[in-house]
């Protein structure tokens, strides 16, 4: 990490506290103020509790004085908070998320030094205009990219098709590569977060589409097989719901690849695609739902949510 002659500001979003005291004796070079936003646990987080983090963090950012942000999350949804905010902020300055996998009161907590880690990265200026980035295990990725990928190692935050974008060592911050960051031009002033998942399966029909459908959804994200397709019974529903004006993204369950309009049978992604339905490209289906709820409180048309998740 390079020295600067200004004594670098980070606002860290965290409910523990007492341990800052600690990190601070230890980073003496960074001046950090705390925040509490939250005490919900993780999977009580919803996409207003998002929203709302959102906006708090664009004004704290707006400050001349603040030179990044850390914030502590569960790590259920770890990854769709920080991916909301990489949609939503537009930003050089770093934003980075950490959690930790093992419990405050559990031997080998992993927490401190996941926290140590993120300021770091939060102060250097090489994490500038990279996005909102996430922080465990001495890895950087990107908020686009990274996901959990298990139920209880401490790696479980992983890219896993283009892997971290740099790590930190001791007290030195290295990247490998930049992943290009897309932004909305313009930020929703309310969310529409009435966006639902559906899971193909061997045999899965349009009966949860259409029960969607009758409750007025806004858009659907398909999460489908392989390449992009889904068994022949949920074509119907998913020309339903494109007929009535609900926007449908697809993505695919395989937790790497991308999906695209390569089959041509019933089902297949390329007649989804001549139905109007929306490709996410390499994103799961979590991210997916949220781009489109950005994409729908932005008011955009289909073509225009389109050309969106092509970015």
């Amino acid at each position: 990490m390079e020295k600067h002659a200004r004594t670098k500001k980070a606002i860290i979003y965290d409910n523990h506290l007492e341990l800052m005291e600690s990190i601070k004796n230890e980073l003496s070079a960074i001046e950090i103020l705390t925040h509490e936003f939250s005490m919900v646990p993780s999977p009580s987080f919803t996409p207003a509790n998002m929203f709302d983090l959102a906006k708090l963090s664009d004004e704290k950012l707006s400050q001349s004085d603040i030179d990044g942000i850390v914030v502590t999350h569960g790590t259920d949804t770890l990854e769709e908070t920080a991916y909301f905010l990489d949609l939503y902020l537009n930003t050089e300055k770093p934003v980075i998320f950490t959690g930790s996998m093992r419990n405050f009161s559990e031997l080998g907590y992993d927490g401190l030094s996941n926290l140590v880690s993120s300021i770091l990265v939060s102060a250097c200026d090489e994490s500038r205009g990279r996005g909102v980035l996430l922080v465990m295990n001495d890895e950087i990725n990107a908020a686009s990219e990274v996901t959990k990928s298990h139920t209880l190692a401490l790696d479980t935050f992983k890219s896993l098709e283009f892997g971290p974008i740099g790590i930190v060592d001791q007290d030195n911050v290295l990247y490998y590569r930049r992943k290009p960051s897309h932004h909305v031009s313009d930020k929703p002033v309310k969310l529409i977060d009435e966006v639902e998942i559906v899971k193909a399966y061997a045999g899965s029909s349009s009966l949860i589409l259409n029960l969607l459908i009758e409750q007025n959804i806004k858009g659907l994200v398909i999460e489908g097989l392989g390449r992009g397709n889904v068994p022949p019974p949920m074509v119907a529903g998913i020309k339903r719901a494109i007929t009535t004006g609900i926007p449908v993204v697809l993505t695919s369950r395989c937790p790497m690849g991308r999906v695209l309009d390569t089959y041509g049978y019933d089902g297949g992604g390329d007649q989804l695609k001549q139905l109007g339905v929306i490709f996410a490209e390499n994103l799961n289906s979590q991210k997916a739902r949220l781009k489109l709820m950005i994409a729908l409180s932005l008011d955009l048309d289909m073509d225009q949510i389109s050309t969106y998740f092509k970015s």
